[in-house]
């Protein structure tokens, strides 16, 4: 993905708008694979080497309804 806000592979601003921000998220969920259970150290590892501000972007994954999480586990979601 390239745009204003990812350069490099690296995520380098958080959109304001929501439609660029679920984009962003859109992108950055595909580091994980469906069906498999991450811990959360897991989770802000993978999304640590794309922002250092990992735990914001996980919670954003997660309001989104792209990944759920649930006892310290984290997994993608398949939204309707």
């Amino acid at each position: 993905m390239t745009s204003e806000y990812v350069v490099d592979g690296r995520i380098v601003a958080m959109p304001r708008a929501t439609a660029e921000r679920r984009a962003v998220l859109e992108w950055l969920v595909q580091d994980f694979e469906t069906g498999r259970r991450y811990s959360e150290p897991m989770v802000n590892l993978i999304v640590g080497q794309r922002h250092p501000d990992a735990a914001a972007w996980r919670r954003a994954l997660v309001d989104e309804g792209l990944m759920d999480r649930d006892h310290g586990e984290y997994w993608r979601t398949d939204p309707a």
